[in-house]
């Protein structure tokens, strides 16, 4: 059996939490994760473009205009970079670079935070990430704001530390 890859799970909860409660703080965590098993190391790859894209509505959903401008123009030019993957193949690409166009324009222009969904074209997926919707819990407006703030970052926290110690001890 060929398993393509926009049927991961990851990917499916993705365009589950983007298109359901957008939840973009999710969509970035379960995409890099994805990356990472996928193709890690590699900045270019059409995933960064996604989690670049969550990023950047998270982002813009606080009012960080500036750090969302960039992040969603790294994540067009990414896109469209990588218009012929696999990744993408079930999306309607054409629709979401316009969509990703605009919202730039609207950071840019200050607008008040805009969400849009991503139009799925392949009929399975679509009906999957429907039914995943329908089971998402209520996340308030507030949560989602400052979700980033609400996490346990302790490892990453240690991690950081020591590829820090590491560096000065080959110094």
């Amino acid at each position: 059996m060929i398993h393509l890859p926009y049927t991961h799970p990851l990917y499916v909860d993705y365009c589950t939490y983007f298109n359901g409660n957008q939840d973009y703080f999710e969509c970035h965590e379960v995409l890099e994760e994805y990356w990472k098993e996928a193709a890690p190391g590699d900045k270019d790859h059409v995933l960064v473009g996604l989690v670049q894209l969550a990023t950047g509505m998270y982002h813009w959903r606080r009012g960080n205009f500036n750090g969302s401008a960039r992040i969603l123009t790294k994540s067009l030019h990414n896109l469209q970079r990588n218009r012929s993957s696999d990744f993408l193949q079930p999306l309607d690409g054409r629709l979401l670079e316009e969509q990703l166009s605009d919202a730039i324009e609207a950071v840019n222009q200050r607008k008040h935070f805009q969400p849009f969904k991503l139009s799925i074209l392949d009929p399975e997926l679509e009906e999957t990430v429907t039914s995943k919707i329908a089971a998402l819990p209520y996340e308030n407006e507030e949560f989602l704001l400052h979700k980033h703030m609400l996490r346990d970052r302790s490892e990453v926290l240690e991690a950081r530390e020591a590829k820090i110690a590491l560096k000065r001890n080959r110094e």
